[in-house]
């Protein structure tokens, strides 16, 4: 399994924007970020293969959420603009060693399951009203 280290988290107010970005320690081909608010459970919010060639977004986040990732793989973004209330929660990169190849449809199958075995500490995100 890859280390994962995430950055950029804050607070901003209602409409504004952050930037995440999480660096792994070695390659995967399935990549993205999870959310989990307090007394809710993990959320799927973006994937993206390497050079982000294929991009999956939640449906709660599109148009507003930009994820990007390296072509090397290991460096992952989360543009985030628009931000409401309701994204407030801890934000992390997740990564999946299980799956074959490149097997994007896999990689899509666990990201609706929450199902990426690699997480880094999480990074707090907070909007306010």
């Amino acid at each position: 399994q890859v280390q994962l280290a995430e950055s950029g988290g804050g607070s901003v107010q209602d409409g504004g924007s952050l930037t995440l970005s999480c660096t792994a320690s070695g390659y995967t081909y399935c990549m993205g970020w999870f959310r989990q608010a307090q007394g809710k459970e993990r959320e799927g919010v973006a994937i993206a293969s390497p050079g982000a060639m294929y991009i999956h977004y939640a449906d709660s986040v599109k148009g507003r959420f930009t994820i990007s990732r390296a072509n090397d793989g290991k460096t992952l973004t989360l543009q985030m603009n628009s931000l409401k209330p309701e994204d407030t929660a801890m934000y992390y990169c997740a990564a999946e060693h299980r799956v074959r190849g490149e097997d994007w449809a896999d990689c899509r199958l666990r990201f609706a399951n929450s199902d990426y075995g690699s997480r880094g500490q999480g990074t707090p995100v907070t909007v306010s009203s």
